[in-house]
């Protein structure tokens, strides 16, 4: 850098292609002697560093916002993941559910029959034998996308040779925890091998007993 001094008085000429010199603003200020004017340029030059820090500043705020979009959207794709992985886990679920539903109402009709048989010969007294155990049970309803199963009633034909044996019989079904609403049905007297025996039938329901009344036993003992 090369400092000039003008000996000869006046304003120094400045060479071409000196460059670009900044105006001297304290000459400038000292020229004006108005003092609105002098509050005007202070505002105006307030303004433009109040406008370049506000700019500055969002410029740091809008960088720090599109950081944080990038970490949003990266959270959102990854939750999008969990949720469908979650979805398709309920999906799953209340598919084996349906087929848990479906096999355990297959099992329990399983064991109707059985119980069934079992209370009727456990009641069925002495002097007395069956001829016919048949179902009575209605078909399926469906109402609206439910099945609705009817209760198993069966009709039980008899023989006897004792007309209390009879009695004894529709008490010893009633008294049962898997038979209800025992109906008494017409007794005739027949005769079979030149003897007059006791013909009769009776209608009841199955229902599933109390707790209290049922019994389970590990599968090797059953095998056993």
């Amino acid at each position: 850098m090369r400092i000039q001094i003008n000996l000869l008085g006046g304003p120094k000429k400045r060479k071409a292609g000196a460059g670009f010199a900044l105006p001297d603003f304290r000459e400038m200020f000292s020229q004006v002697k108005d003092p609105l004017l002098l509050g005007a340029v202070g505002a105006v030059v307030a303004a433009v560093a109040l406008v370049a820090i506000t700019f500055t500043v969002q410029q740091a705020q809008l960088s720090s916002l599109a950081s944080d979009a990038e970490t949003v959207r990266a959270e959102s794709r990854r939750y999008s993941n969990l949720i469908a992985q979650k979805r398709q886990a309920e999906r799953l679920r209340d598919s084996l559910v349906a087929e848990l539903r479906a096999i355990r109402e297959i099992d329990a009709d399983r064991y109707v029959w059985p119980h069934v048989l079992e209370e009727v010969t456990k009641a069925l007294p002495d002097y007395s034998w069956l001829v016919a155990v048949s179902s009575q049970t209605a078909a399926v309803d469906l109402e609206g996308d439910t099945l609705v199963k009817p209760p198993v009633q069966f009709e039980v034909q008899g023989r006897t040779s004792e007309i209390a044996a009879y009695t004894r019989f529709l008490r010893r079904l009633a008294a049962s925890p898997w038979l209800t609403s025992v109906v008494e049905g017409p007794a005739t007297t027949v005769v079979e091998e030149e003897k007059a025996i006791r013909a009769f039938s009776v209608t009841a329901q199955f229902r599933t007993a109390d707790s209290a009344f049922i019994r389970t036993v590990p599968v090797t003992e059953a095998v056993q």
